[in-house]
């Protein structure tokens, strides 16, 4: 995974990028999410940031349609990970939040994730984990970005 020269373009970086996230997936499997579903995972990430949004806001963020996202909220709600209020304006529109269970869960999951990381990145030298991390960042930065400049586009559009 040695990258060839000194100005890697785009393409190759997204390579590498996608094999490291291949080979964090693997790791992170071994830190199970149960009893969640990739996709019920999702939800609780989207709604840990957006806490009272609605289920067709919810859908829209998932690429799904409403009465698929219902279903994954009844079972994270059935496990006790989301909970449903009623909208303080109108009363038959109900609004989504993480719940303190699904908080927690979130919280032991990443510090699960973590650990399985710390493992590999102790091998690593202190320059090769500094320049890791300021690639990262960046890069979390960007990636930052272009979500919310592809949230407004969206809204806009709507």
């Amino acid at each position: 995974m040695n990258i060839s020269h000194p100005r890697p373009q785009p393409q190759e970086v997204a390579r590498v990028t996608s094999e490291a996230a291949e080979l964090l997936e693997v790791l992170w499997g071994r830190a199970s999410t149960a009893p969640v579903s990739a996709s019920q995972l999702r939800v609780l990430f989207i709604l840990e940031h957006n806490e009272g949004i609605n289920l067709r806001t919810l859908a829209d963020a998932l690429g799904s349609t409403p009465p698929s996202t219902s279903r994954l909220c009844d079972r994270l709600q059935a496990v006790g990970f989301v909970e449903r209020r009623a909208a303080p304006a109108s009363r038959r529109e109900l609004e989504l939040y993480l719940s303190r269970r699904g908080r927690a869960f979130l919280g032991d999951l990443r510090a699960r994730r973590e650990n399985a990381l710390q493992s590999v990145l102790e091998q690593m030298s202190t320059p090769q984990r500094s320049a890791l991390l300021k690639g990262l960042e960046a890069f979390c930065a960007a990636a930052a970005a272009q979500i919310h400049e592809d949230g407004e586009s969206a809204a806009r559009s709507a």
